[in-house]
């Protein structure tokens, strides 16, 4: 965990705790996250944990105080969870979460707006203080109830969006209204998971949907940060990345650009590493010192989001010594060589956690003369030169071509 425990005074005079979550960097725009119908549990201190680590200022209020706090509830305890649910008074949860947002304001360390991110009933409330508090832009999982607020979200004016999952029986009646409510709104903005259920965000339970969980997670930060910031310059940290593999080929300058935890996914070769220590290891031993005198990349093109850089590109090689990561085991050729790749960078803040790369080994090992490509459906250069110039006649390796031509191409035949 990053965070510790700190003291909110309600505005009646009550006192109540709330985990906090500060950024590396020290200060940053605030997030209050708004908890589940389980109370503050383990996920919820993992999610401001990773929001801190893009940098926000996270405070996850205990909200069941007034009826018994430092509940943390499983879904082995659904009873109980529902029990104190059902004590639960909405209106004066949105005046500790107003209580909450005041001092998180007044925290040296918070710089700049104040968003709201909840979790079923978090969600409900998140939605709720996006009606009736100072946040700049609020983000609903699965709320539960939302529909009863309608009116009151037809006034928001900030940023607003909501996440559900296709199966989700605990709010589909509601999921037309919201629908409804998002269209005549343009800052609003609602989005299904399909096969997701109730509660796909959390790990610790059994609807858990990772695919769900990471795109709602990016699109959430796409509002956040629209919002409140903060702004990090992705690109800039990639190419510094790039340059220290590549021109400096210092291993350590290359850990430097990324978080404590680091991995490196090569797909097509299975390689990389998990963590410091081994990637320092791949990098130093395996990537930045392998690659021939004569290596360049060809940009194709660049995407840039909310948290990840996207780049497509060619690598294009002399291969006069063994490529590890590429070619392992494999004395050089002596082959000129043009490799297809694509490039997902992922961000935890300013660093970078995590790279996916993925390339084209079949015409690798065409070039390389490793892998006779009669009667395989694999190419050589002309993949690479296919990238360059749109113009390359396609198809070559469909046998079955030639036998469409001349056939109607009318878009709707008729029977």
């Amino acid at each position: 965990m990053m965070g510790n425990l700190v003291e909110i005074t309600a505005a009646d005079g009550g006192r109540f705790n709330a985990y906090v979550a500060m950024p590396e960097g020290g200060s940053g725009p605030g997030l209050v996250l708004l908890q589940e119908a389980f109370g503050v549990t383990q996920f919820m201190r993992d999610m401001a944990d990773r929001f801190a680590s893009d940098g926000y200022v996270v405070t996850v209020p205990d909200l069941y105080w007034r009826i018994e706090a430092g509940v943390e509830l499983t879904d082995a305890q659904f009873d109980r969870a529902m029990d104190i649910y059902r004590q639960f008074d909405l209106n004066l949860a949105i005046d500790d979460i107003k209580a909450t947002i005041g001092a998180l304001r007044a925290m040296p360390e918070q710089r700049g707006g104040v968003g709201a991110v909840g979790f079923c009933l978090g969600g409900r409330l998140a939605a709720m203080a996006a009606a009736r508090t100072d946040i700049d832009c609020a983000v609903a999982y699965y709320g539960v109830g939302i529909t009863d607020h309608l009116a009151e979200l037809e006034q928001v004016k900030i940023p607003l969006g909501f996440h559900f999952g296709t199966d989700d029986q605990h709010c589909a009646a509601d999921i037309a209204s919201i629908a409804a409510l998002v269209e005549r709104h343009d800052h609003m903005s609602l989005w299904m998971y399909n096969g997701a259920d109730h509660g796909f965000a959390n790990p610790h339970r059994g609807f858990f949907s990772p695919t769900a969980e990471e795109l709602a997670y990016i699109r959430t930060l796409a509002i956040i940060r629209a919002a409140i910031g903060p702004k990090f310059d992705l690109e800039g940290m990639w190419e510094q990345h790039m340059y220290h593999e590549f021109v400096t080929k210092d291993a350590h300058a290359v850990l430097d650009t990324m978080v404590e935890d680091p991995y490196v996914n090569i797909t097509s070769t299975v390689m990389g590493g998990v963590g410091h220590d081994m990637l320092l290891r791949f990098y130093k031993y395996h990537f930045c010192d392998v690659h021939p005198a004569d290596t360049r990349i060809i940009p194709i093109s660049r995407t840039v989001g909310v948290n990840r850089v996207v780049d497509e590109m060619i690598m294009c090689f002399t291969h006069d010594t063994e490529i590890s990561w590429m070619l392992p085991d494999i004395e050089p050729t002596g082959r000129y060589i043009e490799v297809p790749m694509i490039v997902v960078v992922s961000f935890r803040g300013g660093k970078i956690y995590n790279e996916h790369i993925y390339f084209d080994q079949a015409s690798v090992l065409v070039q390389a003369g490793l892998l006779d490509p009669a009667n395989l459906p694999v190419g050589g250069i002309d993949v690479s030169r296919k990238l360059q110039d749109k113009t390359v006649m396609p198809n070559r390796l469909m046998k079955k071509w030639s036998t469409s031509e001349g056939l109607p191409l009318d878009k709707y035949p008729s029977a």
